[in-house]
């Protein structure tokens, strides 16, 4: 029974305690459960990013590139979020416009944002929500492959062409109604957010150029234990990553965040394992990278395989990825010629890459009906062999799509900011660091919290245009 019969007027069921029954702030149409989890995940998604991969971010890197490197995460966390309700958002899911993409536009008003969302029973608020902490998360991912070099003005700039250019495409294409949406298994972005940050960090780093070469031969972490925090925040946010995805605190939900966890575990202790086998030294770096690999492995599978299957996708991306990168990379001159400073590519693109294409195979067709209903069928539920194998040419036709268009709008969106300001910092910055760009050190060396003489105190400089503002020729 439907007791809502018009705006504000609501008739009371007797049976339904006080909290439950309906008003205009609670419409008979939301599940206040539902959103109640919702908001929650989303905020865990956020808080992988603000603070987990800034604490990450700005401890896994050498001292003199801590702020900088935390600061371009804390930025393209804010930057997202304004071009998210300002445009993007509309281009990711919106109207269509384009195969590719929808129609721009605001997602402000309260028209929108309070009506049913079109996923679960919850408001389009929290949708615009959820879908932004993913968007911001796959920024701030790319900017792994750029840390310790990249112009900081540059990287202002590249924030939101990247966003508007590249990643409304992906996310409209797969999960949009554009034309991958029906063919495209990505549960919850191996995809759309990882194989995209991942090629396009690589892309990046290519234009942008290496770090210098003292730094890019030793680039010690300065604080192992702050970047074990940053990485908690990380694997235990994945929950609300992989949970929050069938907006609904329903049994595929459960199944994700299980999923999440045993392959994100598998994939450390294998990984672990082979640096113990291979180095004879068990690596804490080694261990983050392998708990990356797994979390992002599951991603396009978490609530539509089996955890057998989880359990199988941790013991590949903890040993594929890790060949790519601590062998394969080292006897590459292509991979040696671009300075992707955390392997963004070997973490998220190869492992992104094996998640969508093992859920290809391995996802269940009952699991599919629940999360996206009977309306929707994918090849993989066609036939006994013939079946997983369609789906398998279609996750392969996505990736594909996925690393050209990524690829090649990276690269102009780098060759038209290079005509702008420089992707580099010049060579004198670079020797110094934090100092230089920001005016700001990590940590205070002396004296009493103060990091130099008063007389040459940040306050009291003379302000001057920074040397890596302006564009060298």
């Amino acid at each position: 029974m439907n007791n809502y019969t018009g705006p504000g007027q609501y008739c009371c069921l007797p049976d339904l305690p006080l909290g439950l029954r309906p008003d205009e702030a609670s419409p008979a149409w939301m599940n206040k459960a539902d959103n109640a989890w919702q908001l929650t995940a989303t905020t865990m998604v956020g808080m992988q990013s603000v603070p987990g991969l800034v604490i990450l971010y700005g401890s896994i890197v050498k001292r003199k590139w801590a702020v900088n490197s935390a600061f371009m995460a804390l930025y393209a966390f804010a930057m997202v979020l304004l071009c998210w309700v300002l445009w993007a958002h509309h281009m990711s899911f919106g109207t269509k416009l384009l195969p590719l993409v929808g129609k721009p536009g605001l997602a402000l008003s309260d028209k929108f944002l309070l009506r049913q969302s079109k996923l679960g029973r919850v408001p389009m608020a929290d949708y615009v929500y959820y879908e932004f902490v993913f968007a911001a998360i796959t920024v701030i991912l790319l900017a792994g492959s750029l840390l310790g070099r990249m112009n900081f003005y540059a990287w202002m700039l590249f924030v939101p062409l990247w966003l508007t250019l590249s990643y409304t495409v992906g996310a409209f294409s797969v999960w949009g109604h554009g034309f991958l949406d029906k063919y495209i298994i990505d549960y919850a972005g191996g995809y759309v957010i990882h194989l995209s940050s991942g090629v396009a960090g690589f892309t990046a780093a290519f234009w942008v150029g290496p770090r210098l070469s003292h730094d890019r031969q030793h680039f010690p972490p300065n604080n192992i234990i702050h970047m074990l925090g940053g990485a908690g925040f990380l694997w235990l946010g994945w929950a609300g990553f992989n949970g929050g995805s069938p907006f609904a605190a329903d049994l595929i939900a459960s199944l994700a965040i299980l999923n999440t966890h045993i392959c994100a575990a598998t994939s450390l202790l294998v990984w672990v394992s082979m640096d113990m086998i291979v180095y004879k030294k068990s690596s804490v770096i080694g261990a983050v990278q392998g708990m990356i690999t797994g979390l992002v492995c599951i991603t396009p599978g978490a609530g539509i395989v089996d955890p057998w299957a989880a359990l199988l996708m941790g013991v590949l991306s903890g040993s594929i990825p890790w060949y790519t990168m601590m062998v394969l990379h080292k006897k590459s001159a292509f991979f040696q010629s671009v300075d992707d400073t955390l392997g963004v590519f070997h973490t998220h693109a190869v492992a992104g890459l094996l998640g969508g294409l093992l859920s290809g195979i391995l996802a269940r067709s009952n699991l599919l009906e629940m999360m996206y209903g009977s309306s929707v069928s994918y090849a993989v539920t066609e036939g006994q062999l013939g079946g997983p194998l369609k789906q398998l040419g279609y996750q392969l036709m996505g990736a594909v799509f996925m690393t050209a268009w990524n690829a090649i709008i990276t690269t102009l969106i780098c060759l038209l900011i290079g005509r702008i300001v420089d992707l580099r910092m010049n060579e004198e910055d670079l020797e110094i660091g934090d100092d230089a760009v920001h005016g700001e050190e990590v940590y205070a060396l002396w004296g009493d919290g103060e990091r130099m003489p008063s007389s040459h105190r940040r306050w009291q400089m003379t302000p001057r245009i920074p040397s890596i503002c302006l564009r060298h020729h």
